[in-house]
Parts: structure tokens; sequence; C-alpha cells
């Protein structure tokens, strides 16, 4: 199959952080390890949606004459017109990723005009169907097997880290675990000790006893809420409302990390709870948790080994085989 791809080529469009990571591994080089034929069209040089970026999008699309346009939209660069115009070229199919807290406000205007959607989000089908949506198909994040294993290297370098974009309820977290006797050692955008490149990501989480998955979504913990005054109305401000299965939790067992994980609604039908990863539901229980695992390494090794296996099989490699043949069998 042709697939033209259109996406960012830097995360969030912005050269300073870096490559895409999930857009080029995730997608175009899951695609190509398919043996597809993927052609690019990025358009970080224009994240306003000018009149010139959509008469550019329509003349790649007639030049390549793909199969099949994939996108994974950012904001809302590319109009409705430019779209349904673009479907009577090739088939289309948008990747929708955080359908938990943005479907009302930017997935339901896109819902009738992509050929095909795939949302990771289960509870979001029905509206999308509702709001005229033909295909709708279910996926989710996963982990980029695109990359290497890291080799153990005989011991571990942290108790606890955590790796993810700095949010004020993710540093409460981390700094409440500190003051009862717990550090984190914390990475990613934002944080003192910076971001990691994919394959210093990947070693950190084979060598860290305990890998702590924090969402960013709006948190109704009380002790969260009333540690602050700018709690509640960061809380009341934010979109995220609803939390949501992210790449994180695929990432570290995939490579071989034990994952503690706060609890987010669907994470079973990945993974078995307390047998290949571990949840928790609130700060004194993530401190429990972190406690019994630290002191009990046969059955963290355990999960950690079960989670692994589990995770194998939950790359983007194996998401976009199955996307594609569904998208096949209804055409």
């Amino acid at each position: 199959m042709k697939i033209l791809l259109v996406d960012l080529k830097y995360d969030y469009g912005d050269a300073n952080r870096g490559v895409n990571t999930i857009g080029e591994f995730g997608f175009h080089q899951a695609l190509l390890a398919l043996d597809h034929k993927v052609e690019t069209f990025y358009y970080d040089d224009d994240l306003g949606g000018s009149p010139e970026l959509q008469a550019r999008l329509l003349r790649r699309a007639e030049e390549v004459r793909p199969d099949l346009v994939v996108f994974c939209l950012f904001r809302d660069q590319f109009k409705r017109e430019t779209l349904l115009k673009l479907r009577e070229i090739a088939p289309t199919l948008n990747w929708f990723g955080d359908d938990t807290w943005r479907f009302e406000s930017f997935s339901s205007k896109y819902a009738d005009v992509f050929t095909h959607i795939v949302t990771t989000d289960k509870f979001s089908v029905s509206a999308y169907r509702a709001r005229g949506a033909k295909s709708v198909i279910t996926s989710q994040w996963a982990a980029i097997d695109r990359h290497s294993k890291p080799r153990f290297a005989g011991e571990y370098q942290y108790d606890v880290s955590f790796v993810g974009q700095f949010h004020p309820y993710r540093a409460w977290v981390t700094g409440e675990l500190a003051k009862r006797g717990l550090k984190v050692a914390c990475f990613g955008h934002g944080w003192p000790g910076g971001s990691l490149s994919s394959e210093k990501m990947n070693s950190l989480f084979r060598h860290s006893k305990i890998n702590l998955n924090i969402g960013n979504s709006t948190s109704l913990d009380l002790s969260y809420l009333t540690s602050h005054w700018k709690a509640i109305p960061l809380a009341l401000k934010s979109r995220k409302t609803r939390s949501q299965i992210k790449a994180r939790n695929f990432e570290i067992p995939f490579f071989g990390g034990f994952q503690l994980t706060d609890y987010v609604p669907g994470i079973e039908d990945y993974f078995d709870i307390g047998r290949e990863l571990v949840c928790y539901r609130d700060i004194d229980d993530a401190e429990l948790q972190i406690r019994y695992y630290l002191e009990n390494e046969s059955e963290r090794e355990a999960i950690r080994t079960a989670g692994e296996k589990r995770a194998s099989n939950e790359g983007y490699t194996e998401r976009w085989r199955i996307i594609l043949n569904q998208v096949g069998s209804s055409n």
C-alpha cells in the first residue's frame, strides 16, 4: 500500500524539543516495517494552518496518489473543506489519541470528515458514530518496537523513577513521596533532570526497580486539592478531566521495567493488574505499594517478567497491522 503520512516532524512542532518520536518511529518506521511505501508531508513550518498549507497538502496528494492518507492531527491546522476535498483523491484516516478529554472540543468536529477514525478511547466509539463517522477503529497507544531493547547491566540504578513532562500534580506526587522518605528520580521536559533520548529512557525503565507512572489529568485526590491554594483553581481550569491510557503504560513493560501506575479505566483490557503491572489509587496507596515492592524483590521481578512478556505484542507495528487490516476489510 502507498501511504501519505501527514504529521509533525518535531515534538509539538518545535525543533528545539527534538524529533516527534511517536510520529517517526511509532507511525512512519512501523508502517515501513510492514512493507508499505510511505511518503511524508510535514507541516511544522505552518502551525497556523494557512490557505497555502491547505493547497500544498492537496497538491502533494495529487502528486503521490496514495492508497491511504494517514493523519495524526495536532490542532486545527487543516480545514474541513480541505479534508473533504482530500477524500476525493484518496481514503483518509486520522489517529485520535486524546478523546478522553478532547473529544467534544476537538475530535467531534472531524467525526464525519475522515474515511476512517482511529480512537484510543473505546468509550468514544458511539459518540463518533452519532456524529456521522462510518468507520471507527479502536486501537491504543503502544511501545516503539522499532527501538532495541536495553541489556540489563546487572544492577539497578534507581529505586523509583518517573519519566514524563512536568505537571503540577506530578510534582506534588513526587514531592509528597520525597517527604515520606521515598525519592523519585524525575526526567522529562520541564524537570531539572531534563529530557532523555529514547535510548536512555528505555534503559532507565530496565534499570529502575520501580517505574512510577503518573497521569496529568485533573486529580480529585483530596490530599492534593488541599495541599496548596492553587491546586483547586488549576484543577478547575484543566481540560483533562478524565485519565487515559498512554504510551508509557506499554513502553515501561515492553523495555523490561516494573510498572506502578495510577489506575486508568480500561487498563485491565491490556494487562492483568497485580500480575503484570501494579496500580495505585491515591498518594497513600502509592507509598504503600512502593515500600512493599522495594522490600519484596522476588514478587516484583515476577510481575516485571510477566509484564514484559505481555507487552511484547503491544508495539506500534502490531497496532498498524491490525488497523490496516480493518481498513482493507471495510473498503
